[in-house]
This record gives C-alpha cells, structure tokens and sequence, in this order.
C-alpha cells in the first residue's frame, strides 16, 4: 500500500529556467531521500535487470556513449556516467530531444539524496496549456515505481498490480496530488496563478480521464 500523501510530500519539485545554444530552455527538477547507500541507488537506476522492476523494461547499451531504450517510452544516448554519482542523457520521444541528468548523494548514513534534472524545450504556448505537469507527473510515479522498489527489498514491482493501482481511486488521487504540487512549484517559479492552476486542472484530466474543462 502506498501512503499517498507521505510520498507526495516526501518529494522536492522546482521549475527553473536556462539558456541552451538552441534557446530558452525549461528545467524541471525533482528530488527525494532513499534509505538505500548511494551504489545500490545507482545500481537500481543503471543496471538494466532492475530498472524494469521500478520503471520500465531497457533495451540498448547503458554505458558511456550507448543508446538506450525504454519500452513504450523514450530513449537517447548517455552522455556521461559517473558512478556511482549520476549520470546524464538524452531523452528523445515524440520527434523532439530533452536532457536529463540525475545527480545522487549521501543524506546521511545508508540513505541517498536522488536528485532528477530534466531540460526541455518548451514554447510559451504548450507550456500555458499544460504546464510542467505534463512531464513532471510520470517523474512522479517514477519515483513512487522507486520507492516502492527499496520499500519491498529490491524485489520487482509487479506491472499488472501497478497498473491497477493507477486506476484506483488511491492512484487517480496521486496524480491529482502530483499535478497540484507542481503547479504548485509553477507559481513559486513566477507563472501567473491562474494560467498555473488552469494548465494544472487540465493536465490532471489527461491523466486521470476526467473531463476536460
């Protein structure tokens, strides 16, 4: 059973911005402490055995230079591996390529800092119409997928039991949940309120199913 309001508030999200040769840039960053040591939380984000037991199944070379994919989902190259300190790739899907860096340190004896940055470029009108909800929601059950994986001792999170969480009524109120504290981490980065909590409502009805208002 996931405790849905201790995740959601056990979880660091920030909206920030950054100049790219490309252009302006969109930098969505989210965080949260693991009681496992530093190499085991590398080993469960890199070793293409366990990333399906949390996340998704991995087909492709994980190592410096490879391309990598993610069923159903996006792949790119690795751009940088340091371990067991992070790593950093590209994240291609749809046609369009983002980066994402993920960045780990010790919070303390047997417990691991997990720190997701990823940099996109989004123009000013999908970003009024959904917001970093759009992304920033799948990093969330990304992190619950790795949470549950530590909570249960490294064993896999079974996909069908999954799957039928997200349809429940408990997992229907996580992205809720997850969608207000990101327009949440919208308004704290400057967004006006009301183009914050609209791109929020609408996004949440992606998720969820629920009308479009």
């Amino acid at each position: 059973m996931i405790d849905v309001t201790g995740q959601i508030s056990a979880v660091e999200r920030r909206i920030g911005d950054r100049t790219l040769p490309a252009g302006h840039a969109r930098v969505l960053t989210i965080a949260q402490t693991y009681d496992a040591p530093v190499a085991d939380v590398f080993d469960a984000c890199t070793n293409p055995e366990r990333i399906p037991r949390w996340f998704l199944p991995v087909s492709g070379d994980l190592s410096f230079g490879g391309r990598y994919q993610l069923e159903g989902n996006a792949g790119g190259t690795v751009e940088r591996c340091d371990p067991p300190h992070g790593f950093a790739a590209t994240w291609e899907f749809g046609g369009e390529v983002s980066w994402i860096e993920v960045r780990l340190r010790e919070a303390g004896p047997g417990r691991t800092r997990f720190e997701l940055e990823h940099v996109a470029h989004v123009d000013d009108q999908r970003w009024a119409e959904y917001g970093p909800g759009a992304v920033g929601i799948g990093w969330d059950l990304a992190l619950v997928g790795l949470a549950s994986h530590f909570a249960i001792d490294g064993t896999g999170v079974d996909p069908a039991a999954a799957a039928d969480w997200m349809a429940s009524p408990e997992g229907l109120r996580f992205v809720t949940e997850s969608s207000r504290s990101w327009t949440t981490a919208s308004i704290e980065a400057g967004t006006p309120t009301e183009q914050a909590q609209t791109a929020g409502t609408r996004v949440t009805a992606f998720y969820t199913g629920a009308p479009t208002p």
